[in-house]
């Protein structure tokens, strides 16, 4: 495994994501607890040593369930990052309320909410911690004066239950740029480590996830890295642009070439993948034992393989959108339909009549009502609404 320096401390290069954790088939986001007890297990065994998960992970239970796997360990053998629903919070009146998925549960202050997440991953201290989502509609929850979440986190890191702080972003590059200037001027000797983004050779161009590594790097801060293969996505490429990276590299699998694109950026800490199979977290364990990042040449090529792609819409599958849909639509696999539609390749089309003839009418890109709150919560800011039109008109049409 390859390791690299941050502070005082060795991270491995590549880390274990918990928010897509192998589920019980039929029943939502239930964690298959035997097969991810094995990912997990088999991750800090062969050297991964950088764990991440959150508070809205896999309806609320993936803190749980990591800490518990953790628990076996030796503290001081792993590193543990979490972080704060803020892009889920609000605060009104004097009162905190949860949003979107977690609207049901009890209202938290940032207080009580950190003591929770400590009790669930029985833990006294959280290495890594994180804003969860800066962005745009987050952005008066995470600046607010009166509540003052950053202040608060602060103290905790002086009293040495949060090592290092941090934050995740899904926002546009000038808001990431304020965000980080607000910091500095809201507290002169600085309160953030690093910072977490997503970031890959589709999106370096697509999301202008270049722009936000250069910002931030800027900055002093070094990068933690999620969605590397953006959801799946570039695990499986066209057969095209496949073609093109197995002439290059014929015995390299698909998605070895995110991991060492990322290995050719010396600002990337780690590496965060979200493995759902041993065959998964096996394979990504081989491409970091060694350092191999991509060449210039072979940094062009990516660029070639990916035009195909560049059209598509950029979901990633976070379903943040889910969580205030009216309509409970599962958007991103709607969205992946919709792509698939828009290659007009025959043979996907008659797949695709096939599902839709096995959906509900209720489950169909028409029910959608067009009320656009889920694309007010969209990381990727995609117009959903507008989507779901063309997806149902093109439908119609075949």
């Amino acid at each position: 495994m390859l390791y690299k320096s941050f502070q005082n401390l060795k991270l491995s290069t590549l880390g274990m994501g918990n928010m897509r954790l192998p589920k019980v088939e039929g029943q939502g986001e239930k964690i298959d607890e035997a097969k991810a007890r094995e990912i997990i297990e088999y991750a800090y065994d062969n050297g991964v040593n950088y764990f991440d998960t959150a508070y809205r992970y896999h309806a609320g239970e993936s803190e749980t369930f990591t800490g518990k796997i953790l628990s076996q360990y030796p503290r001081n053998s792993f590193y543990l990052a979490t972080k704060m629903p803020g892009q889920m919070m609000e605060y009104k009146n004097g009162k905190y309320n949860f949003t979107g998925l977690l609207a049901a549960n009890p209202s938290r202050s940032p207080a009580e909410l950190f003591e929770e997440q400590l009790e669930k991953c029985r833990v006294d201290y959280f290495d890594f911690y994180l804003l969860h989502c800066v962005c745009e509609s987050a952005w008066d929850f995470y600046t607010n004066e009166e509540i003052n979440v950053v202040g608060f986190l602060l103290e905790q890191k002086k009293k040495g239950r949060i090592r290092h702080l941090g934050f995740s972003a899904h926002c546009r590059v000038d808001t990431l740029d304020k965000f980080i200037k607000w910091s500095k001027s809201r507290f002169p000797n600085g309160c953030f480590d690093f910072a977490q983004i997503q970031l890959n050779y589709m999106d370096w161009v697509l999301q202008e996830a270049g722009k936000k590594y250069d910002i931030i790097t800027g900055h002093g801060l070094p990068v933690m890295v999620m969605e590397p293969c953006r959801g799946g996505r570039l695990a499986s490429l066209p057969p095209e642009a496949e073609s093109l990276l197995k002439k290059a590299r014929p015995y390299d699998s698909i998605p070895s070439w995110a991991f060492r694109f990322l290995q050719s950026l010396p600002n990337v800490q780690v590496v965060l993948s979200g493995m759902s199979t041993m065959e998964q977290i096996k394979e990504n364990i081989a491409v970091f034992s060694k350092n191999d990042p991509v060449t210039p040449d072979e940094r062009e090529l990516l660029d070639e393989a990916i035009k195909p792609l560049l059209n598509l819409v950029p979901c990633t599958a976070c379903r943040y959108c889910c969580e205030v849909c009216p309509q409970n639509l599962d958007i991103p696999k709607l969205i992946s339909m919709y792509n698939e539609a828009k290659q007009k390749d025959p043979f996907a089309l008659m797949v695709l009549n096939f599902t839709f003839g096995a959906m509900k009418k209720e489950e169909l890109p028409s029910s959608c009502i067009g009320c656009g709150a889920c694309a007010k919560q969209c990381p990727q800011e995609i117009d959903i609404p507008g989507i779901m039109q063309k997806f149902t008109e093109l439908m119609e049409k075949k």
